[in-house]
């Protein structure tokens, strides 16, 4: 029997909390990410095929603003 796991993701030497780890705010910007790359990066790819560099912004928004705003949103 297989299970599907849920990626646990660890920043650590970060001066956001005493412990200087984060793992809540990590992990859930990595499912964040993944949830609007699954929509954003076919947009992107369709909008690429006409105006390069807009497809581009498209692709690069769930790396560029989803997941380093909410794994900073969380400081734990």
């Amino acid at each position: 029997m297989v299970g599907i796991g849920v990626p646990i993701c660890v920043q650590c030497g970060t001066t956001s909390n005493p412990c200087r780890c984060k793992v809540v705010g990590p992990t859930l910007g990595f499912l964040a990410f993944a949830a609007t790359a699954v929509v954003e990066w076919p947009v992107g790819a369709l909008v690429y095929c006409f105006r390069h560099t807009k497809g581009r912004k498209i692709m690069a928004h769930p790396a560029t603003v989803i997941y380093p705003s909410v794994t900073n949103a969380i400081p734990i």
